[in-house]
């Protein structure tokens, strides 16, 4: 249960599973690949949607996807993906749900090249989570030069769905950019 005397980030709201969210990932600096992909991919699907539809389907992508094992998604054949346009425990549509097999195909080019998925999306920041003051999250930008620079190499490399402003949502989510408000308690113990 999420402690009420703590001051959050307020678009968190008060659902129980968004404020988890907040509290225990959003802005946490990843480095693992399965979970970068994963976000990669989940906040390709969020585009023209609430993060929360996302998130309260995360357990049925995981299950449609094999948990987001990389090389277990790159492989699955267009029909395979397919079939999800059935699953409820996604968002169907096919070009999203086709985006994050070709995604994993990208995915594996990228760490052949550079060791992991980690290793490519951080060095666009120095290696380092970059760490913003906002007084009011609504000072955050959509996108930034940053966002915009990743999401051109993402999509020469073959990445859908990786536009800036969902590339500048992806590096809040993974930790990339410390954009929690500056009176959330969990700006300064991320920064």
């Amino acid at each position: 249960m999420a402690d009420d005397t703590l001051s959050r980030c307020p678009w968190c709201g008060s659902d129980p599973l968004y404020v988890a969210y907040h509290d225990q990932e959003w802005g946490v600096p990843s480095f693992d690949d399965r979970h970068l992909f994963e976000k990669l991919c989940l906040e390709g699907q969020q585009a023209g949607l609430a993060w929360i539809t996302v998130l309260r389907k995360r357990a049925g992508y995981r299950q449609a996807f094999h948990d987001f094992d990389v090389r277990r998604v790159a492989a699955m054949t267009d029909d395979e993906v397919l079939a999800q346009m059935a699953n409820p425990g996604v968002i169907r549509h096919d070009r999203k749900l086709l985006a994050i097999r070709d995604n994993a195909r990208a995915a594996l080019a990228v760490q052949e090249e550079f060791g992991s998925l980690s290793r490519y999306l951080w060095g666009f920041v120095g290696e380092r989570p970059l760490v913003n003051h906002w007084l009011s999250y609504r000072e955050a930008p959509a996108a930034t030069e940053v966002s915009k620079r990743l999401s051109r190499e993402l999509k020469k490399r073959g990445f859908r769905f990786v536009g800036p402003t969902t590339l500048y949502a992806f590096m809040q989510g993974v930790g990339m950019v410390n954009d929690h408000e500056t009176g959330c308690f969990r700006h300064r113990a991320l920064a």
